[in-house]
């Protein structure tokens, strides 16, 4: 009898211990706000590149490191006005040349050590003893002659920095609050090394737990956050799913949460289903067709100017944009200030083209190869199709481009390294500059960081220089103006659209405030 019970006591305890484990799930479970555990599983086109933000330059790394890091300043929820983070307050002298700020007290890191100014200086001397490394921080901050216009960088006291500049930068807060210029732990950096990209340490409203490359990076709730009550969420999974339509189908299934990349063309399928919702940015985009400058026969501006008149840039917008984009004429979307609207662009003009083409002695043509992106991007959905749609009309002017792509972080290590003929690429701007279009992208500086089409034109460069240290909004107003007319005849791209990005998420998501700069903390974030 006792080894009876005995018995179907075991058998109980059995019974309910699978029941338990059958009831907790896994982290790939997607979250539905219960009091137990909020996981969001937010689905994306590709995995991150990075963890280490100074040094990530694709969307897909620093859609995470915004949420593991801080810094001194930060933009609004909506745009990019400036509000304090990791500073409090600051202070700036008459001729721009130094800032002061007062940091935040009590701020730990992930690792438990102290946010002070020391670690601030740390962060800012690393960045700039490795120029080519740090690429944002090149484009931001550097001079031009493998120096920067930060100066010095020094801790007054524990909780006070002072920047020093060589030349005032009227971008210079707008700069700061770049995702790029997260501050990290001094600690971590030194203990990791080399290895610090994939152990990220900051002080942000999540924490780092784990990255299987290509599966999933999750981040967990920061239970010592010094914003008291956030964030909302325990966990957010960054889940990539590479195929567009497979990604829409994760969140149809449940899946997933929250999803970005979403083909324009799919959005009507969000939006007819009650248990969904749509969530649009600022058209803060341009997605363009690179045409690396040194290379023959595109070291020739007749035939980029060719290239440009072979373009139908609203077939593309029809074909793959669903009415959620619009021809791109500069090489910045118009709700940025600086924006040439007297600029007139290429004519689709396949005639003209031709014409252009045998003046550069190419009447015959030419073969060239043209780069697909691997990966959807809020200014480019399916960067496969529009190369093959861009492949159709170039070779109604005799062009034969054939289509080559790479895994994602190649593609953007080979394309800087000016290995391309075109390639499609893109941008969200950072800052809501017209600084962080032009100069970042088309300045000569910038050749081997973000200037990707090798462009190297000094009278455009000097003028971008200029606005930079100009206070005054019209005169830079004028001086961009005065650029973008250079750009447009010298035609270093195609500008294609600008592209009105959507992410589309479950019903039940509240306090999710899309971005104009493309990435977002996630500590408001929370479920019905």
């Amino acid at each position: 009898m006792k080894k009876w019970k005995l018995a179907m006591m075991m058998l109980l305890i059995f019974t309910l211990s699978f029941a338990l484990i059958g009831c907790g799930g896994d982290d790939d479970e997607s979250g539905n706000g219960s009091d137990e555990e909020k996981i969001l599983i937010f689905g994306r086109g590709g995995d991150s590149v990075t963890l280490d933000p100074a040094k990530a330059t694709d969307g897909e790394s620093l859609k995470v490191t915004a949420n593991l890091y801080e810094n001194l300043v930060t933009y609004g929820e909506e745009d990019t006005s400036i509000n304090p983070q990791l500073a409090t307050e600051w202070e700036v002298s008459e001729d721009g040349l130094l800032f002061t700020f007062k940091l935040r007290e009590g701020v730990k890191f992930h690792d438990g050590t102290d946010f002070n100014a020391e670690a601030v200086v740390t962060n800012f001397n690393l960045w700039a003893s490795d120029l080519e490394s740090y690429y944002y921080y090149n484009s931001q901050y550097g001079d031009g002659n493998n120096g920067t216009i930060i100066e010095e960088v020094k801790a007054i006291d524990d909780y006070t920095v002072e920047f020093k500049l060589t030349r005032s930068q009227a971008t210079f807060l707008q700069n700061m609050a770049m995702d790029s210029f997260g501050i990290a732990s001094p600690a971590a950096i030194e203990k990791y090394g080399e290895d610090f990209k994939k152990n990220p340490v900051g002080t942000g409203p999540f924490k780092f737990e784990e990255w299987k490359e290509e599966e999933r990076i999750v981040i967990v709730k920061n239970e010592d956050y010094w914003k008291e009550g956030y964030p909302k969420l325990d966990k957010v999974i960054f889940k990539p799913i590479a195929d567009n339509q497979a990604r829409l189908n994760a969140l149809f299934t449940g899946d997933i949460d929250l999803m970005d990349g979403i083909s324009y063309t799919d959005i009507a399928q969000v939006t007819s289903k009650s248990e969904f919702q749509m969530f649009e940015r600022k058209s803060n985009t341009i997605g363009y067709l690179g045409l690396t400058n040194t290379r023959e026969p595109l070291d020739n501006k007749l035939v980029r100017q060719a290239l440009n008149h072979a373009v139908n840039k609203q077939e593309i917008a029809d074909a793959f944009y669903g009415g959620y984009a619009v021809p791109a004429i500069n090489p910045m979307p118009p709700l940025i200030n600086g924006y040439h609207e007297g600029v007139e662009d290429y004519a689709f003009d396949v005639e003209k083209a031709k014409s252009l083409l045998a003046e550069a002695g190419y009447g015959d043509g030419f073969e060239m190869e043209l780069w697909a992106m691997p990966v959807p991007r809020p200014y480019m959905p399916d960067g496969r199709k529009v190369a093959q749609l861009l492949q159709k009309q170039f070779e109604e002017i005799g062009v034969t481009a054939e289509i080559v792509s790479y895994e994602w972080g190649t593609y953007l290590d080979k394309a800087k390294a000016g290995e391309a003929d075109a390639f499609l690429l893109g941008w969200t701007g950072d800052n809501g500059d017209a600084d962080n279009f032009l100069y970042t992208l088309l300045g000569k500086d910038n050749i081997g960081s973000n200037n990707y089409a090798y462009y190297g034109n000094e009278e455009v460069n000097d003028l971008l220089v200029q606005a930079q240290t100009e206070t005054d909004t019209a005169e830079r107003e004028k001086l961009y103006m005065e650029a973008q007319e250079i750009i447009k005849d010298d035609a270093p791209w195609i500008p294609l659209v600008h592209a009105k990005p959507s992410v589309a998420g479950k019903e039940n998501i509240i306090n999710y405030i899309p971005h104009m700069t493309g990435n977002e903390s996630l500590e408001k974030v929370d479920f019905k």
